[in-house]
């Protein structure tokens, strides 16, 4: 009876016939014949496509793909098979643990792209990115029981932009602005210095007479490296590094750098084993300028892409250089521009050749199996295709910016331009918009009256001069609006578009149209970007005769100004104008925008937890975690929380200090590298507070080294652990540091600390809010009993009448997701807490009703929540039960008193309601008296 498992993996291809070979028995998933109908339909599934996917399935991880996705795995399959991922994905288990827990404790999907991998499948560790989805896979009782997991490699696109963004860096540099050429042999190996990913070290040296020069390097090979080759005489370790070759125009390749130098280690501390040594190209074919010499990063494969890449990077450091050296000599320096100018150029329109094919033929299918009303697509493909839009058209947007940059960079580019409507242009470009600012939770205002005469102007450069412009104000606009306005007299058109964001700082503004210029700190709505957007509007502007002008206060908001004088529009029009599809670049900018909408709401806060019942005295600790990468967050909040601590993650040092003056926390465990306020700046201020002096501190940072360690405790941390670290290692040293703190605070060791949760648990004898249903407790205390807690006989309804209204009896809370059905969980969790107290029934069900209205509340209107959760806190005390509701959001109409609505009514009627509103979020608070069952 084996013909149903081997028809199970018929169609498969090769890797089929291989796991119908496969002694099943021997693996964790057992027979074939004793295999769940769930898991055998998920392998016909992936078996069936030559898309790449993999299953893992069962606590094991067991792994079961396709011929796809064999491919990417290299020399790893057929191993593999059945194999647990967490063995055969080893050296990058610590990028996708995170996703495949995630999949398997929410059973929700997600999706990376360009997720890095380091994967040994060809004999080295290799940098590899895969754009993947990882999604739970459930068994036959609907049993989350492992992940589905779905990608493509998009190595090369990866490594071919942040390739070519290097080039176009350098290309920058050749504008013959620095006379001095060691000053420009200098700036040139910055550059290189900058893209250790390609280039681990590098070095210039350049020809001075029969001897080479060493004017610049980069990656610490100083020691390695001769400073002066004599090219008449060179020595063993010149020609050991293939100096005197290229210096007569012959490349040589070093293919035994680590076994003859001891030179710096690649990204992931994998030595460096080839270098390239390039000759630097000048007017003479037979003696070149100097030398270029380029490690090769070990992590990729030297291949004719990578040498390639490696000869650009010698014309456009040759470029510069001869900029510089031949600055006295005008016609032989303007002829070797031009040349070198042509090859730039021939190489930005090959690539975009390059780029446009395979792009048009993935727009265009795309476009049409998304628009195909014969055979219309899942709602799950449609989002994957959709998703594949709007990045392949991201993309050529990216192409057609880089273009127009080398086109203007080479005086090349021109306006075509036609006689057009500008306000109606205008207003349709700028409506384009409006659901993206609505969703963001803007208004959008247009006013675009009719202009008094007709303008002529390239409508293609206008609309990315309107694009860029809006585009910039939505990133960095988050409360109020967004006006675009255009207006006329007698002497210029005036394009206005004026934001209420964050504004920019004076001292910015001269820097703001400089390409790929970003404020420092600034927050917005994503960090993705070139930095080009406002360049190109600024290089726009100026081809069409006009000029952009900005005035902006940070905090109030910033307005963009493009001005075109009447002069300037009143060229003659191009004949014949061509059908165009205007709003193209519009529509991509606003399917950018709304990724960055999409992200912002939904980028989780890990919530605290309530510890379990554990006899470790340092049961219930808080844990504040500042860190800026979201796995990591995650990663530690799970390990922390796991240990019986209760953690607050919070993604930079100045929300890390909000936190601390709100709810000071037992220890605070921060990364160094953070926007806003690093993790060194957020040491010095909380050492600088005599309130926060004793915080206990302990700083993780990917910054090795003894001189970032010294540094670090040299402001006062109590200890410094580098990533990555072994999480028993964090655990004890987390303990320690609490310890410590203690110890100080009650060195006879009588338990009266002043630590916060030296008092968390008093409140346990009260009242003990749970997790259940859904709420999560996150903590409470109970000041004011003098024995900490009631005698164990003693109910808590007797605890409140001994109390007699002097002192808070309860004070606790819960966090619930920012979800309709939070409301019922809370009920019940304010219910269970209220019942053992001298609660009248009526006062219990008056409040539990106004406190739900408040709960919807928060849910309905609170707007981009900085944290997805609602808190409620209830407080028993002096004859009062207080609830207080609060939220992380902007609600979209903020009134100063709960007067009008429904749940507003409600609220007011069966309590005393309060409510504060600020830009960090809504506090609602009821108030009643036990003593008033009316």
């Amino acid at each position: 009876m084996t013909r149903p498992s081997i028809d199970l993996f018929s169609g498969g291809g090769d890797t089929g016939r291989l796991m119908a070979g496969l002694d099943w028995a021997r693996t964790p998933l057992g027979p074939v014949d004793g295999w769940p109908q769930s898991l055998r339909v998920a392998v016909r599934l992936l078996l069936s496509s030559r898309y790449p996917m993999l299953l893992l399935w069962g606590e094991g991880f067991s792994q079961l793909y396709n011929d796809a996705y064999s491919t990417l795995i290299g020399d790893k399959h057929p191993a593999a098979l059945g194999n647990d991922v967490r063995v055969t994905l080893a050296e990058g288990w610590d990028v996708l643990a995170p996703l495949v827990q995630q999949a398997m404790t929410t059973g929700v999907a997600s999706w990376v792209p360009a997720l890095r991998l380091l994967l040994e499948r060809a004999g080295y560790r290799e940098e590899a990115y895969f754009s993947v989805s990882h999604a739970p896979a459930r068994d036959d009782d609907g049993r989350t029981v492992g992940v589905f997991t779905v990608c493509s490699e998009v190595t090369e696109q990866v490594v071919g932009e942040r390739r070519l963004r290097l080039l176009r860096d350098l290309s920058v540099l050749g504008d013959g602005r620095t006379v001095d050429v060691d000053a420009t042999g200098a700036r040139l190996i910055d550059t290189i210095g900058g893209h250790p990913l390609d280039v681990p070290f590098a070095a210039i040296y350049l020809r001075d007479g029969a001897s080479l020069r060493r004017v610049a390097h980069t990656g610490g090979v100083q020691g390695a490296l001769p400073d002066t080759v004599d090219l008449a005489d060179a020595g063993p370790i010149a020609h050991a590094w293939g100096l005197p070759d290229a210096a007569e125009g012959r490349p040589a390749q070093v293919s035994d750098v680590a076994d003859r130098m001891t030179l710096p280690a690649g990204a992931w501390d994998d030595p460096v084993h080839t270098a390239l040594a390039l000759p630097l190209p000048s007017g003479d074919e037979d003696q070149p300028l100097g030398v270029l010499l380029a490690g090769v990063s070990p992590s990729r494969r030297l291949d004719e892409a990578y040498r390639a890449f490696h000869q650009l990077l010698a014309q456009q450091a040759s470029l510069a250089l001869r900029n510089a050296q031949e600055y006295e000599e005008e016609r032989r320096r303007i002829e070797a521009l031009a040349e070198l100018d042509r090859v730039k150029t021939d190489f930005f329109a090959n690539v975009s050749h390059e780029f446009r094919t395979p792009l048009t033929l993935m727009l265009g299918p795309l476009a049409d199996a998304l628009t195909d009303a014969t055979a219309p697509l899942a709602t799950v493909q449609r989002e994957r295709v959709e998703t594949a839009w709007r990045n392949a058209t991201r993309l050529l947007t990216l192409v057609n910016s880089l273009l127009t940059f080398s086109s203007l960079e080479a005086g090349r580019a021109r306006s075509d331009a036609r006689t057009v409507d500008l306000s109606a242009l205008t207003a349709e470009l700028a409506g384009v918009f409006r659901a993206a600012v609505e969703r963001a939770g803007l208004t959008l205002e247009v006013v675009c009256p009719p202009l008094p005469r007709p303008v002529t102007i390239d409508p293609v450069n206008w609309e990315r001069i309107v694009t860029n412009l809006l585009s910039n104000a939505l990133k960095y606009t988050f409360i109020g609006r967004i006006r675009v306005a255009l207006d006329a007299d007698d002497n210029e058109v005036r394009l206005t578009v004026a934001d209420t964001g964050i504004g920019i700082a004076e001292q910015d503004l001269p820097k703001l149209f400089d390409r790929f210029h970003r404020v420092r700190g600034a927050r917005s709505r994503s960090h993705e970007g070139t930095g080009i957007g406002l360049a190109l509007v600024h290089e726009l502007a100026r081809l069409e005769g006009g000029e952009v002008r900005v005035t902006s206060r940070v905090g109030v908001g910033s307005t963009f100004t493009v001005v075109l004088p009447w002069s300037a529009t009143r060229r003659n029009a191009v004949a014949d104008p061509p059908v165009e599809r205007r709003g193209d670049a519009a529509r991509a900018a606003v399917e950018e925008a709304t990724g960055w909408l999409a992200e912002a709401s939904d980028n989780p806060t890990e919530p605290e937890h309530a510890s379990g019942p554990t006899v470790d005295e340092l049961a219930g600790a808080r844990i504040l975690v500042a860190d800026d990468n979201t796995d990591m967050r995650a990663y530690l909040s799970r390990l922390l929380t796991g240990q019986g601590w209760r953690v607050r993650a919070v993604t930079d040092g100045r929300k890390a200090l909000d936190e601390i003056h709100r709810e000071r926390p037992d220890l605070v465990l921060t990364d160094v590298m953070m926007p806003v306020l690093d993790g060194f700046d957020l040491l010095r201020q909380l050492r600088a507070d005599p309130t926060t002096r004793t915080l206990p501190v302990l700083v993780l940072s990917a910054r090795a080294g003894g001189e970032a360690s010294v540094e670090g405790l040299g402001l006062g941390a109590d200890d410094y652990l580098v990533k990555p670290f072994a999480a028993t290692e964090l655990i004890a040293r987390i303990r320690a540091a609490i310890r410590r703190a203690r110890d100080r605070h009650d060195p006879a060791g009588t338990g009266t600390g002043d630590a916060p949760s030296a008092r968390a648990g008093a409140v346990a004898a009260v009242a003990e809010p749970t997790a259940e249903d859904g709420g999560t407790a996150v903590g409470g205390t109970a000041d004011g009993v003098a024995t900490g807690r009631p005698d164990s006989g003693a109910s808590a309804r007797d605890a409140l009448a001994d109390r007699n209204g002097t002192d808070d009896v309860l004070d606790t809370s819960w966090a619930y997701p920012s979800e309709p059905t939070s409301a019922a969980v809370m009920r019940r969790d304010v219910r269970r807490t209220l019942c053992d107290l001298a609660v009248d029934p009526d006062v219990l069900e008056d409040l539990l009703l106004a406190a739900s209205e408040a709960v919807n509340n928060a849910v309905e209107h609170a707007q981009r929540p900085s944290r997805p959760e609602v808190r409620v806190r209830v407080q028993v005390g002096d004859g009062l039960v207080r609830i207080s509701v609060r939220d992380f959001g902007t609600w979209r109409d903020r009134r100063p008193a709960m007067d009008r609505g429904r749940g507003a009514l409600l609220m007011n009627a069966y309590g005393d309601v309060r409510l504060v509103s600020t830009a960090e979020g809504t506090t609602v608070t009821i108030e009643r008296r036990l003593d008033d069952p009316a």
